[in-house]
């Protein structure tokens, strides 16, 4: 354990930076999970719904500094692939 004070904050602030970006990157991965499901079940509407809805999740992700910006928009892309190859 640290002894000197701004160490002991450092600790403190890193534990609560660590929680909020595990926090961010579960919904992103939930948001993941949400296209692919519509993606499988075959309803495009919804696919492209919850599509919407994970790229503004992945950008503000990305914009908080939790992914990259090429890391995001591979992520989106792929989505978006996977979207655009439904019947």
């Amino acid at each position: 354990m640290a002894n000197i004070k701004s160490a002991k904050k450092r600790i403190l602030v890193n534990r609560t930076k660590a929680e909020r970006n595990k926090s961010i990157r579960s919904s992103v991965k939930t948001a993941i999970k949400k296209v692919l499901a519509a993606v499988e079940g075959g309803d495009k509407a919804a696919a492209e719904a919850e599509l919407k809805a994970a790229t503004k999740t992945i950008e503000m992700a990305t914009s908080k500094g939790i992914y990259h910006k090429n890391n995001a928009a591979r992520k989106v892309s792929r989505l978006s692939k996977a979207v655009n190859q439904m019947a």
